[in-house]
């Protein structure tokens, strides 16, 4: 049974009721303790096991820059994982330098890989068609590319961005062309990226996908020369969303990276540096939404409303994504089979489905977890309701780190 790192806070009524009445509800609120502890654990664990290494985080699952400067203060070489400019303008309002990140466009605009061109991002390409929309704008010094390497893995078919039905990457038997035209372009500093899914547990899958990563490297080593800067396995470190699920022992996976690494490149000075883009590992569980219950209907099932819906939380309705729900205070034993739904008109409007709660009433208080990563950064306007506000909780002291949108905000940019 996996217990949340943060059940016991859920408990603690005089704390989550402070929050709710200073801020209102519903709020994503970020426990600055929990995203230091989950940094720590990576950047600890790389440097135990691999020569050289970096972090870029995946800013697209949480670009909220007070979050990114904690981050940055336990980890100061950090990088960001970037997909467009507003990303990549984010890390810099965090005082990550632009030198030390990844920018993974798909299908980009010339004005998109233009921006990141001139921002000095590494780039890397999704496809080679990527390469010829670049070399219109200027010569990088170094690039990567992004390796489909025929399958992939994620908890969802959705977040599963490597295989026949993915829209990423560069399928293998293309990769060393890619590379080749590059080369012939002038470009002399190579690395390598996969990111073959999102949300993986499987410790097993990881030694596969890197064990097929060497074998394309060795093969573009061996035809055209050339030596990878790095080697970047992407994102897609999972974490438990229900009790049953076993967390990724860190120590026990990147050893097992680091004897394949080593077994490829045995002098260790000159081996490919292990590059890591994590997003919900990071910021998944450090991150719940505060919501408060607003209504209780028996009809064919019973339905709890909460002031959280759809736009605030998009990923059980886009994918049918698991959180778990806990009602603030101490409560006893599961009352009955709940639906927990937002106000929004669409029948995907679930939070939850035939969960088991304990009793509960109108004005009650409910956590819901592990919505740090994908939560405010998925969040929309649609039935013209304001996105939340962001609280950061340091110990029992709270503040905001981003103000509850007004429906004038949204309405703002109309005024031409």
């Amino acid at each position: 049974m996996n217990t949340h790192p943060l059940r016991e806070l859920f408990k603690d009524i005089d704390i989550m009721s402070s929050i709710a009445q200073s801020y209102g509800t519903p709020s994503y609120v970020y426990k600055k303790d929990r995203i230091e502890h989950n940094v720590n654990r990576l950047k600890n664990t790389l440097s135990t096991y691999f020569h050289k290494s970096h972090i870029c985080y995946a800013v697209k699952a949480n670009s909220n820059p007070h979050l990114l400067k904690i981050m940055k203060s336990v980890h100061p070489e950090l990088g960001g994982d970037c997909s467009s400019p507003g990303e990549i303008y984010a890390a810099e309002l965090a005082d990550i330098h632009p030198k030390d990140c990844i920018y993974t466009g798909n299908y980009e605009s010339k004005r998109d890989i233009a921006t990141a061109l001139k921002k000095g991002v590494y780039l890397n390409l999704d496809d080679e068609t990527s390469l010829d929309r670049l070399l219109k704008f200027g010569m990088p010094s170094r690039i990567s590319f992004r390796l489909n390497p025929g399958f992939g893995k994620g908890s969802f078919s959705q977040i599963t961005t490597a295989g026949e039905n993915a829209k990423f990457g560069i399928p293998a038997e293309k990769i060393i062309n890619a590379y080749q035209k590059a080369q012939d372009a002038g470009i002399k500093k190579f690395g390598l990226q996969c990111m073959a899914g999102s949300g993986n547990l499987d410790e097993d899958y990881w030694v596969e996908l890197l064990t097929a990563i060497f074998y394309h490297t060795k093969a573009i080593e061996a035809k055209l020369g050339i030596d990878f800067e790095f080697i970047s396995i992407g994102g897609g470190l999972g974490i438990p969303y229900k009790d049953e699920d076993t967390p990724l022992d860190y120590d026990r996976l990147f050893s097992k990276l680091s004897d394949l690494m080593y077994h490829n490149y045995p002098d260790k000075a000159s081996a490919p540096a292990l590059w890591v883009e994590p997003g919900k590992s990071f910021i998944g569980d450090a991150g719940f939404i505060l919501t408060k219950v607003t209504g209780l209907k028996n009809s064919y099932k019973n339905f709890v409303g909460i002031d959280a819906g759809m736009e605030t939380l998009m990923r059980p309705a886009l994918y049918g994504a698991y959180h778990r729900l806990y009602k603030v205070g101490t409560h006893g034993e599961n009352d009955g089979s709940y639906d927990f739904t937002g106000p929004i008109c669409e029948n995907t409007d679930r939070i939850a489905i035939a969960r088991e709660f304990p009793k509960i009433k109108e004005d009650d208080l409910i956590a819901i977890v592990d919505a740090g990563a994908y939560g405010y950064a998925m969040s929309h306007n649609f039935n013209t309701r304001p996105r939340a506000a962001e609280v950061l909780l340091d110990g029992n002291a709270h503040r905001l780190i981003r103000k509850r949108e007004t429906i004038e905000n949204i309405f703002s940019g109309c005024n031409v």
